[in-house]
C-alpha cells in the first residue's frame, strides 16, 4: 500500500469521525444574540478548617455551625466537620517515611486510630447541621480537642460558617480565643505575630486532603527577613495538622513580626494562636491579600491600647496615610498622619486609645504612588492586670453577603464601616440554636464613617444564633463582629472580620464550536 492510498484513508476516517460527532451533538447555529452573561449560581461544595483550640487543660471550646438559607441549592447536600486525621488516608502511605511503614504494616495502634479505626470506619463527626438557616453546636473540653477538617455539600455549601470560640480562664493566652475556621489555600500573610519573650505564638497548618503539603514559613521583622532553615519544607500529613513555635525559627526575640505561610505542593488553612503572659490571646487570621489601600474594621470604643503593624512585600516603600472612621466621619489621628513602610521590612506604630470611647476602623489609603501592603492590628482592651488582647487583620468588603456564627443574647458588637460612598445594609439575625425565630433590620452607614448597629435578636431565643450581613446598595462595606465575655474582672473578647462568603460562583453559559476540530 503506497503513502497516497496511506492517506486518503486517514483523511476519510477522520472526516466520518468528525460527521458522527456532529449528527450526535449538533450545535445550534451561532448568532450575535447568542452570547450570554455568566449566571451566579450557588457553590456546590465548601471546605472549612479549624485549628486545635488550646494546650490547656482549662480551655472550653463550642463550635457553632451556619449556613444561609440560598436560592437555587436544591433540597439535597450534607455537612459535617470531623476530627482531622479520622479519615482513612490512603495516600498517607505514599508520603510516609519508611519507619512509618513499618508501623502501618505492624498494625500500629495509633496508626489505626488515625486513619479511623481498624475497620476503616469514620469517627462521629463532631457536629452534623441538619438544615439551613439554623446554626448547629457542640463542646469540647482540655488540651486534646483536635484540628477539625469540614465538608459541605449540596444546600449546606453556600456561605458555609463555622466558629471556633475557646475560654481559658487562667495561665499563657487566658482569655477568648476565637476564630472563624477558614477555607484551605496556598499563600498566606500575617502581621502582628510575635517572639517576644512574653508571647507564644504558633502557627497552626491544616491538610484537608488526601496527600501530603509541604509549606514554608518565613518570618520579617523591623529590619527585613528573619534567616531559618528550620521554616523550610514543613510537611503536614493528609487530613493533619501541624502546629510550629515561632521562637524556634529564629535566634532572637522579635517584637514585632510579619509571618508568611507559602505551600509548595497541596493546599492548607493556617492561622496564628498568639499567646501573651500578661495580656491575654487571641488568633490572628490572616490579612487580605496585599493591596494599596486596606480596611481594619471595628475597634472597640473602650479600646485602651491599639497597635498597628503593617508589611510592604513588595520591592518598593509603601507610604500610607492613616485614618480613622468614626460615627461622625473621617479624622486623622493626632501625631500618626502617615506611616513609611520600607520593602521587605515590617513597621509598627502604637495609636495608643486611638477611639477614644467611639467606635473606629483604621482605613489605610496610599498619600501617593499605590504599593501593595499588608495589615493587621493588635488592640487591648482593660487595665492593669485585668487586659485583653485581639487582633483585627485588615479584611474585603462584605460584598453580596458575609456571616458570623456564634453570638448570644449579650456581648455580640457589630460594626460596619463604609470607607468611600454611603450604603444601605441588611442584617439577618438567624434562628436560634435551641430555639428563636429570624429577625432582621436594615441600616444606612453614611460615608467615611463606624456604627456599632443594636442587633437584631431572634424573637424567643434560646442558644447562639448566627449574623448574615447584606450590602443592599452604595459603596463597599467592610465589617467585623466582637464577641466579649467578663470573666474575673477581665474583659475578655475576640473580633472576626466578615468578608464576603463566596456563597456563589459567576458559570458563564458554554456552547459547543466544531471549528476547534479543524485546528
Amino acid at each position: 500500500m503506497n503513502r497516497t492510498t496511506v492517506s486518503l484513508i486517514a483523511g476519510v476516517t477522520a472526516l466520518a469521525a468528525v460527521t458522527g460527532f456532529a449528527s450526535m451533538s449538533e450545535p445550534q447555529a451561532a448568532g450575535e444574540d447568542t452570547a450570554k452573561a455568566a449566571a451566579q449560581l450557588p457553590v456546590e461544595r465548601t471546605s472549612l478548617l479549624c485549628p486545635a483550640p488550646s494546650t490547656s487543660d482549662l480551655a472550653e471550646t463550642a463550635y457553632t455551625s451556619f449556613t444561609p438559607v440560598t436560592k437555587g441549592t436544591g433540597k439535597s447536600g450534607k455537612a459535617e466537620l470531623v476530627a482531622a486525621g479520622a479519615q482513612p488516608t490512603d495516600a498517607a502511605d505514599d508520603e510516609a517515611d519508611e519507619d512509618e511503614k513499618q508501623d502501618s504494616e505492624q498494625g500500629d495502634k495509633k496508626d489505626d486510630e488515625k486513619d479511623g479505626g481498624k475497620d476503616g470506619k469514620k469517627e462521629k463527626p463532631v457536629l452534623t447541621p441538619k438544615e439551613p438557616g439554623k446554626p448547629v453546636t457542640a463542646k469540647a473540653s482540655g488540651a486534646e480537642s483536635p484540628a477539625l477538617v469540614g465538608t459541605a455539600e449540596g444546600r449546606f455549601a453556600p456561605g458555609w460558617a463555622v466558629q471556633q470560640t475557646t475560654e481559658v480562664e487562667a495561665g499563657t493566652g487566658r482569655g477568648l480565643l476565637g476564630t472563624s475556621c477558614s477555607a484551605p489555600d496556598t499563600d498566606f500573610w500575617f502581621p502582628g505575630a510575635s517572639t517576644a519573650k512574653e508571647r507564644t505564638d504558633y502557627a497552626h497548618l491544616t491538610n484537608p486532603d488526601d496527600s501530603a503539603a509541604v509549606a514554608d514559613i518565613e518570618l520579617y521583622g523591623k529590619d527585613g527577613v528573619l534567616k531559618s532553615t528550620v521554616g523550610e519544607g514543613i510537611k503536614i500529613p493528609p487530613h493533619s495538622s501541624e502546629s510550629v513555635l515561632l521562637s524556634t525559627l529564629i535566634d532572637e526575640p522579635e517584637t514585632n513580626l510579619t509571618v508568611h505561610v507559602t505551600v509548595r505542593s497541596g493546599r492548607v488553612a493556617a492561622a496564628v494562636q498568639a499567646l501573651d503572659d500578661t495580656l491575654g490571646g487571641d488568633w490572628l487570621a490572616p490579612s487580605a491579600a496585599p493591596a494599596g489601600s486596606l480596611v481594619l474594621p471595628g475597634i472597640p470604643k473602650d479600646a485602651t491600647s491599639v497597635r498597628l503593624v503593617a508589611f510592604a512585600p513588595g520591592e518598593a516603600d509603601a507610604d500610607l496615610k492613616v485614618r480613622l472612621a468614626s460615627p461622625t466621619g473621617t479624622i486623622t489621628p493626632a501625631g500618626h498622619e502617615t506611616l513609611h513602610v520600607k520593602a521587605g521590612m515590617t513597621a509598627a506604630v502604637d495609636l495608643g486609645d486611638v477611639t477614644r470611647g467611639e467606635a473606629g476602623s483604621l482605613v489605610l489609603t496610599p498619600t501617593g504612588k499605590s504599593t501593595p501592603v499588608v495589615a493587621a492590628l493588635r488592640v487591648v482592651r482593660g487595665k492593669g492586670d485585668n487586659q485583653e488582647t485581639a487582633f483585627i487583620p485588615a479584611t474585603g468588603p462584605v460584598g453580596a453577603r458575609a456571616t458570623a456564627a456564634d453570638n448570644r443574647a449579650k456581648g455580640s458588637t457589630l460594626s460596619l464601616v463604609a470607607p468611600g460612598r454611603g450604603a444601605k445594609v441588611k442584617v439577618t439575625a438567624s434562628a436560634g440554636s435551641d430555639g428563636g425565630t429570624a429577625a432582621s433590620k436594615t441600616y444606612t452607614v453614611k460615608a467615611g464613617t463606624t456604627q456599632d448597629v443594636e442587633l437584631p435578636v431572634p424573637a424567643g431565643l434560646k442558644g447562639t444564633y448566627a449574623l448574615t450581613v447584606e450590602r443592599l446598595s452604595g459603596g463597599p462595606v467592610h465589617a467585623s463582629r466582637m464577641l466579649e465575655a467578663a470573666e474575673g474582672g477581665v474583659p475578655m473578647f475576640t473580633v472576626q472580620t466578615l468578608p464576603d462568603d463566596r456563597g456563589t460562583v459567576k458559570v458563564p453559559e458554554a456552547e459547543q464550536d466544531l471549528s476547534v476540530l479543524q485546528k
